[in-house]
């Protein structure tokens, strides 16, 4: 995830912070969106949120604990060692509400994931926790063959589970089976994140997850690789 300066001054953002407990805490939680992470981005000043999102996320100030934990954890996600070591204190308070919130998330996917990488972020886990894992809900990876570079979709769910050399939504291109690791053989981060998807009723993303970290054939040369390896290489 990309980090770049941005114009947000501590003023300014005292300034948004201090307008939430009303009535138009969405529209306020928009422009904190826009703000710190728009499209995704981190900036050097986002970070200057997070003694603000903790404070909220803790209940020591008026705002919805999800949305501070959520926005927190995209932050946190994009944090050197430097800022890691500063921000100490606010992850410490920021993680075990993040837990508690992905105890609780049993119905939509798409959060429970967005939680789960909060939960890593907050921890220190910088790989997984960059959005990595939200191809989980989407049931699709875009990959590189390590072997002879193709593009490949890696696809589970609804779809089938396949890895493909093209566009399989408006084509048909040749595909490969993928090779799922088994659940009880997964290393422990992944077992890990197996168990909590499972325990939450998550099975749609429990089996993803036996995709992700087991093995694909390339359609085009038949190399047999490690999909996690090829997400995580990958330019994001």
């Amino acid at each position: 995830m990309t980090v770049r300066p941005s114009d947000d001054s501590a003023d300014v953002l005292a300034a948004v912070f201090a307008r939430l407990g009303g009535q138009a805490d969405e529209e306020v939680w928009s422009e904190l969106w826009d703000r710190l992470c728009h499209q995704g981005e981190v900036y050097e000043d986002s970070f200057l949120a997070l003694p603000y999102l903790a404070a909220i996320a803790a209940g020591r100030a008026p705002g919805n604990p999800q949305d501070a934990v959520q926005l927190a954890g995209l932050i946190a996600s994009a944090a050197d060692e430097e800022r890691s070591a500063r921000y100490a204190g606010e992850f410490a308070a920021l993680l075990p509400v993040a837990r508690r919130l992905l105890d609780s998330a049993t119905e939509h996917a798409p959060t429970f994931v967005y939680l789960q990488q909060c939960v890593l972020a907050f921890e220190g886990e910088r790989v997984w926790s960059a959005g990595r894992l939200e191809g989980l809900f989407e049931e699709e990876y875009e990959i590189d063959c390590p072997a002879c570079e193709s593009t490949l979709f890696i696809a589970f769910g609804d779809r089938g589970t396949f890895a493909s050399a093209g566009d399989y939504v408006t084509a048909d291109p040749p595909k490969a089976p993928l090779l799922p690791a088994d659940p009880a053989a997964l290393d422990p981060f992944p077992a890990r994140l197996h168990r909590t998807a499972l325990a939450t009723g998550h099975t749609a993303i429990a089996s993803g997850l036996t995709y992700l970290f087991g093995c694909a054939t390339c359609p085009d040369c038949a190399d047999v690789f490690p999909v996690s390896q090829q997400v995580v290489d990958r330019n994001w």
